[in-house]
C-alpha cells in the first residue's frame, strides 16, 4: 500500500518516538493513504515559510493485519473513536497498548465537536450526531519502531514547496 507523510523535511528513516504524546493516536509516526491529506499536513500555516515535502512509502499493510502486531482500526467517527481520541488528547495514553492505529483524523471539520464534548459542553450523543455526517480522512499511526523498520519502506520524497518562497 502506498502511503504518505507530509513534513518539512525528507524522512527516509521514520522515527516513532519524536512527536507529541497527546495526539489523536498518540506519539508515533503518522502516515496516510490519501496524498491530499499529507499535502495538508505539510502545508499547514506553521510551515508557510518552510520547505514542504511529501514523503512516499510502501507500507506492508497485509503483514500488519495478519501478524501478531497489535493493530487497532477505527472504521468511522463513532463513540469508541471519540472516547479514544479525547482520552489520548487528555494524556491518558490509551495508545500505548497498540503497535499501529488507523482511523479518522480529528481535523478542523471535527475539532470543534471534539472540544465541546471533551469540555462537557455537549453530551456524547450530540457529538456523535454532529460527527455522523463527516467522512473521515484516514491516518495511520505507527507506534513501535520495529514496525516502522520492518514494514514501512521509503520510496521517494516530493518537494511541494521550497522554503522561503511566498
Amino acid at each position: 500500500m502506498i502511503v504518505y507523510h507530509g513534513s518539512t523535511q525528507i524522512v527516509k528513516t521514520p522515527l516513532v518516538n519524536i512527536g507529541r504524546r497527546n495526539l489523536d493516536f498518540g506519539q508515533g509516526f503518522y502516515i496516510t493513504d490519501i496524498e491530499e491529506q499529507a499535502i495538508s499536513w505539510a502545508s499547514r500555516p506553521l510551515n508557510a515559510q518552510k520547505t514542504q515535502v511529501i514523503n512516499v512509502y510502501n507500507l506492508d499493510a497485509e503483514a500488519i493485519i495478519t501478524t501478531d502486531i497489535a493493530y487497532k482500526r477505527f472504521v468511522a467517527y463513532n463513540g469508541e473513536w471519540l472516547d479514544f481520541v479525547v482520552a489520548n488528547r487528555r494524556g491518558e495514553q490509551l495508545w500505548r497498548e497498540y503497535d499501529v492505529i488507523e482511523g479518522g483524523i480529528a481535523n478542523d471539520r471535527v475539532f470543534n465537536t471534539i472540544e465541546l464534548y471533551s469540555n462537557g459542553l455537549i453530551d456524547k450523543q450530540t457529538a456523535l450526531q454532529k460527527l455522523q455526517y463527516e467522512k473521515p480522512n484516514n491516518q495511520i499511526c505507527i507506534l513501535k519502531q520495529s514496525v516502522a523498520d520492518c514494514y514501512l519502506h521509503f520510496i521517494e520524497a516530493k518537494i511541494i514547496r521550497e522554503g522561503g518562497q511566498p
